[in-house]
């Protein structure tokens, strides 16, 4: 028999006989290696074990306790009183007083008949801190690691939260960052703990290489993918650190890039990060095949379905014979394949490419299979993580209700649509099984994020000068989904004040309501010689026709002012001075495909509206504009796109007031300034405005070589456009139907700060008394 260890800790299991009284002395204690101790006891000598083994234990008696009760350290042992002193349990019960985390160290000793246990129990966390941090915010700290105050204090988490923190910062792009835990022992067993953070410099990427392109440059190959070179004018992304994840999420965007382009057998052989000699930055090397390039040749469609015609189904097709082979293309054609066959009330479809390879002529046969999917039914639809939003706010935004047929096209478009709320900072729509195999459940995940907004902006416009506007907004009104702003705009020429509330839902249905209260200010002397104020309301509602289709109906109740108005004005804006009460009644037609209300580079519009005024008030006129636009991409970087409107007004029973015409120019026109056209008066120069015009523009955008986390574009233009049509007459005023065009080039760039806009544009097509202006700039932003 041995005693091992010279440091007062028994390494390994250790057996230590001698006279203790008048008993026994059995030492149990935890080992030091991650060997298992129940194999150490199968090596006891022989009649060591014997004599573990003889009397039973006739008292267990636990010392060393402070927050836990003895009797709840004697139900973690496999062993009772009554019980042998058998080595293999008492064993176990080494095992399973360690397995609860409690303890830092425990002996169990036989003293006669009386099983001792002895502990050592783990300290409780007082509190966590972190030091050194600046990049990373405590608050990120503390959501990752696990350990939390008031929990018992174990090694083994804490080296498990110090790796998750590590994580955290390679995640951050700083893989030379150090962290050291340290531990601060307090009275009565507590420890603060504090991680030591040596954040270290962001570890770049040197170098992006590409081994194995033969089509496309490395250049081109970069544009497509996240990880950036390290450059000083990415100051403002992390795209130019070194991320694992993101290096992988490059692999795919190659993969979907080749694949669109018509090579289906690439692929991304090997993606390696290595550090550079002084460990500061990374030089990542992508190794790809690219494979040879396919055509699409024969496409055809087969259906399995009774009564269904697949030659219908043909023209809406994305892909044809002859072009380049296109991934995204055949995931877009099943899409609209999928939705088609369900319009035609076949529930339950399935649509599946069937794609033969000739290796020889480079041409991939493809057939789309419709054939009947499993009947599955909606059983239940659950909601969880909205803990302000109500739940028919979510649910309305649902294309599926329980009892439906389950489609998956619809679930995506509800997905879609519950993010496009902006309720929520994540949503997740998942599908599980139901209570039978012909049943599934629609599972709803949402996180909750602020909808509140305080918003304050500036800028500045070559129409308006400098301009500053605040906002309160709640976008989510109680959880209901209701959206009330309270807003202010001031300019150099302009002043605006309102206020507005939109209930999306009204009666519960997909019809949505609203009102506002506002008033207009504006000074108009540098075109027309006067100021003009509007003061009132509107109400207005609008409703979906089809799924491109909206209505929209409004009424305006608004008192107008025609104010300031200068000795030497045109005789015919004098005598408009005062005020008036106008009630207008109006509706709007919209039908619209674009894939971005914002930024738009595919899909086109078409807009009507039509305003009456006289129900009420002493202005009488009837309105009518119709206009449409249409954006198309020419090549994966350069976007076309043409707009046009035509509008007409005519007063009914009286002269138009010079507040209901028509004005072009500026924004509407470039080239020319605000007012700059139409009918005018000589004398004093007064834009008088008109009752028709016409407008069209054509633009070309594409990119001018910049990086393109710029987000920098190059604009080429032509603007065209006719006002006329005054309703008085008198040798002083020119009012001709001549067009205006004008050509011009631009430069946007969507700034960390706001969009920004810089125009040139040179008329060659004009009228003498026209109002030029060849420079529009345009900047805001808001924070």
């Amino acid at each position: 028999m041995r005693i091992l260890g010279g440091s007062g800790r028994v390494v390994g299991l250790a057996l230590v006989a001698g006279l203790v009284g008048h008993g026994m002395v059995l030492a149990l204690a935890r080992p030091a290696t991650a060997e298992d101790a129940s194999g150490r006891m199968a090596g006891m000598p022989v009649q060591v074990a014997q004599a573990l083994g003889e009397g039973a234990i006739s008292r267990i008696r636990v010392d060393g306790t402070q927050r836990i009760d003895p009797s709840t350290v004697e139900s973690y042992l496999t062993v009772s009183r009554g019980d042998r002193f058998d080595p293999g349990k008492l064993d176990e019960s080494l095992k399973a007083l360690f397995g609860t985390g409690l303890f830092a160290d425990v002996v169990l000793r036989r003293e006669g008949g009386t099983l001792v246990v002895v502990i050592k129990e783990n300290p409780i966390i007082n509190r966590i801190a972190f030091e050194g941090n600046k990049r990373v915010k405590d608050e990120q700290l503390n959501a990752e690691v696990r350990l939390r105050p008031r929990v018992v204090f174990t090694r083994s988490k804490v080296q498990s939260d110090t790796q998750r923190l590590q994580d955290l910062y390679r995640r951050n792009g700083r893989f030379a960052a150090k962290i050291e835990p340290k531990v601060i022992e307090l009275d009565q067993n507590r420890v603060d703990l504090v991680f030591e953070i040596e954040e270290g410099p962001r570890t770049g990427v040197r170098r992006v290489n590409f081994v194995g392109n033969r089509t496309y440059s490395d250049g081109t190959l970069r544009e497509k993918i996240q990880t950036k070179e390290s450059r000083w004018y990415r100051f403002l992304t992390s795209d130019d650190s070194y991320d694992p994840d993101r290096v992988a999420y490059d692999r795919e965007l190659l993969s979907r890039f080749y694949l669109s382009e018509g090579y289906a057998d690439f692929r991304v052989a090997s993606a390696v990060a290595e550090l550079t000699p002084d460990q500061e930055e990374f030089i990542v090397t992508y190794t790809v095949e690219e494979g040879e390039r396919y055509q699409f040749g024969p496409i055809g469609i087969t259906t399995s379905l009774k009564n269904l015609d697949t030659e219908a189904l043909r023209s809406r097709l994305t892909t044809q014979e002859g072009d380049w082979y296109d991934a995204d293309a055949v995931e877009k054609s099943i899409q609209i394949l999928t939705e088609a066959v369900g319009d035609l009330q076949y529930a339950f479809v399935d649509v599946r490419p069937r794609v033969e390879r000739d290796r020889e002529k480079l041409t991939i046969k493809l057939t789309y299979d419709i054939n009947e999917g499993p009947r599955v039914f909606v059983e239940k639809i659950d909601i969880t993580g909205n803990v302000r939003t109500v739940d028919k706010v979510i649910r309305r935004e649902m294309r599926l209700v329980e009892g439906d047929p389950f489609n998956s096209s619809k679930v995506k478009q509800s997905e879609q649509r519950i993010r496009d709320l902006g309720y929520f900072e994540r949503v997740n729509v998942a599908v599980a099984e139901g209570s039978q195999p012909d049943l599934s459940a629609v599972e709803v995940e949402v996180t909750e994020q602020s909808t509140g907004e305080i918003s304050f902006g500036a800028g500045f416009s070559t129409t308006d000068g400098p301009l500053a506007d605040f906002s309160i907004r709640e976008r989510n009104l109680l959880g209901r989904g209701q959206d009330l702003r309270v807003g202010a705009t001031v300019s150099g020429k302009r002043q605006e004040y309102d206020i507005s509330f939109t209930e999306p839902y009204f009666l519960e249905r997909d019809l949505s309501a609203g009102g506002d209260l506002f008033r207009i200010s504006r000074d108009n002397q540098k075109e027309s010689s006067y100021d003009e104020t509007a003061t009132g309301m509107g109400l207005r509602m609008g409703y979906p026709l089809t799924e491109h289709l909206r209505h929209r109906l409004s009424y305006r109740l608004a008192e107008t002012e025609i104010t300031n108005v200068e000795s030497s004005a045109s005789r015919f804006i004098r005598e408009q001075e005062g005020s008036r009460l106008v009630s207008e009644v109006g509706h709007e037609l919209l039908y619209d495909t674009r894939n971005s209300k914002f930024n738009p580079n595919r899909g086109y519009y078409i807009r009507l509206r039509n305003e009456a005024a006289g129900l009420g008030g002493n202005a009488k006129y009837v309105r009518s504009r119709v206009g449409t636009g249409v954006h198309f991409p020419i090549t994966d970087q350069w976007t076309f796109t043409a707009s046009g409107e035509v509008g007409y007004i005519f007063g009914v029973g009286q002269d138009l007031n010079i507040a209901d015409r028509f004005f072009i120019g500026g924004d509407t026109l470039r080239g020319f300034a605000v007012a700059g056209v139409g009918p005018r008066d000589l004398s004093t120069k007064d834009a008088l405005g008109g009752a028709q015009y016409a407008r069209a523009t054509v633009e070309a955008s594409f990119p001018l070589g910049l990086p393109s986390e710029f987000d920098v574009l190059g604009h080429v233009f032509t603007d065209a456009g006719s006002l006329a049509g005054l309703d008085r007459k008198d040798p002083v005023i020119v009012d001709a139907h001549a067009l205006r065009v004008a050509s011009g080039v631009g430069v946007s760039w969507r700034s960390p700060f706001g969009p920004i806009r810089l125009d040139l544009a040179v008329p060659f097509m004009k009228e003498s008394y026209d109002k030029k202006e060849q420079f529009r700039f345009s900047f805001g932003t808001r924070f």
